[in-house]
């Protein structure tokens, strides 16, 4: 992360490219890969990290928003995880980007964590 402008933006408030590239980056939800940090009024808040060749993103959710987008979103089947369709279309266009390494697991379930 040297030298990489840090960019703390909300999901819905990212270009749809990079909501997009997390998707594919994270098929099985985003609940289990949050982190928490201070920010800059020393609130601790939690958020999904995202690295891109050029830009380090701290997409800012909490446990409970990060389950329900994944819910609201068509391009995830009702067990949480990324359609195939989905995936296999983000694959040939994103495919050449380097810093997209997926992220194994299973699908987030409200058992796996208490709230």
């Amino acid at each position: 992360m040297a030298n990489k402008p840090r960019i703390v933006k909300d999901y819905e408030k990212l270009d749809e490219n990079i909501q997009e590239q997390i998707k594919l980056m994270y098929p099985y939800g985003f609940a289990k890969h949050l982190i928490q940090y201070k920010n800059a009024e020393g609130k601790f808040v939690s958020a999904l990290p995202f690295e891109t060749d050029d830009r380090y993103y701290l997409v800012r959710m909490t446990l409970i928003e990060a389950r329900q987008i994944i819910e609201d979103d068509d391009d995830y089947d009702a067990s949480g995880e990324l359609k195939e369709s989905v995936k296999e279309e983000y694959e040939e266009k994103y495919g050449d980007m380097d810093y997209l390494t997926i992220t194994d697991g299973e699908a987030d379930t409200a058992a796996d964590e208490e709230e």
